[in-house]
């Protein structure tokens, strides 16, 4: 028998598994399945509630399967027409907003690993020093309205979320773990700087690029804070998060008014309007995590533990 043969062999090798070895794994099958059903439930509640009349929801609490099934507060979402623009910003300002942040991102953090860059250390204490310290709300508007001159721009909401610290610390130490002698041999070469970081040091990044793609689209999609500080009511189109938020406000607005009070307080559907937003607001992004975990997992830890 051949060496090869005989590999072959010992790789198809099953492992009998004793009874102790059966009853750990189970018991760690089951604590697992029970943790997943329990962070799945509360959405799955969510959902079950957004189509759920208001007489119910009030009467008998939330449902998990709808009692009596209603889309009026999907219809009260949607009404106008504003939420898809709403949709569209939001997506447009992912999109630009990610690719940009990754760029710029992986720059920095590949540059402040170069061995041949004096300034490295200097630049991370500036950067480490910016995420401990900050000089608050008000010199923060006044430098982007008064300064910058963003005021009702979509470039307040766009520049704020573009990058920051902890990013690049994470893929600073992410970066750590490729050699820097790719780098010198792409120089002997006759690569530019250019060159070795596209061609180079870009396709063993993957894992990193996908777990700070991932934090950057969220941080787009659920941005609010900053569209309620700089954009005013002259901007027609809001960004998704902050247009539910004045949906979800207005609606509780006209339960308390003086006028909501000649309409059937059930008619006014507060509580599923919540839990429709709720669902409108983060569906889409769920489904942008499974193309991602392979690498999201094993990005994370590395850009965790490197250091």
């Amino acid at each position: 028998m051949s060496k090869k043969n005989e590999q072959i062999e010992m790789t198809g090798v099953k492992v009998k598994l004793g009874a102790s070895d059966i009853i750990i794994r189970t018991i760690g099958y089951v604590l697992i399945t029970l943790y997943a059903l329990a962070c799945v439930f509360p959405f799955l509640i969510i959902i079950g509630t957004s189509f759920t009349s208001e007489t119910v929801i009030r009467a008998e609490g939330v449902k998990l399967i709808p009692k009596e099934f209603t889309l009026k507060a999907y219809e009260m979402v949607v009404r106008g027409g504003m939420i898809w623009k709403s949709y569209g910003l939001t997506i447009t300002l992912t999109l630009c907003g990610t690719v940009c942040g990754l760029l710029i991102i992986a720059m920095t953090g590949y540059a402040l690993q170069r061995k041949d860059f004096p300034l490295r250390n200097v630049i991370s204490f500036y950067i480490y020093f910016t995420s401990l310290f900050s000089a608050g709300l008000a010199p923060y508007y006044l430098l982007m309205t008064q300064t910058y001159k963003l005021n009702d721009s979509y470039l307040a909401v766009f520049f704020p979320l573009l990058m920051s610290p902890w990013l690049i610390i994470l893929m600073k130490n992410f970066v750590k773990a490729i050699p820097h002698e790719i780098t010198e041999s792409g120089k002997i070469d006759g690569a530019g700087d250019l060159t070795i970081f596209v061609k180079l040091i870009l396709p063993m990044l993957k894992p990193a690029l996908a777990t700070i793609g991932l934090f950057l689209a969220l941080g787009y999609w659920n941005e609010w804070y900053q569209s309620s500080l700089f954009l005013s009511s002259r901007v027609a189109v809001k960004p998704l998060q902050f247009q539910l938020y004045k949906v979800v406000n207005e609606t509780q607005a006209l339960k308390n008014s003086i006028a909501g009070q000649y309409i059937t307080l059930t008619d006014v559907p507060t509580e599923s309007l919540k839990m429709a937003t709720a669902v409108m607001a983060t569906g889409p992004i769920v489904f942008l995590y499974p193309f991602v975990q392979k690498y999201f997992i094993g990005g994370i830890t590395v850009g965790a533990v490197k250091g």
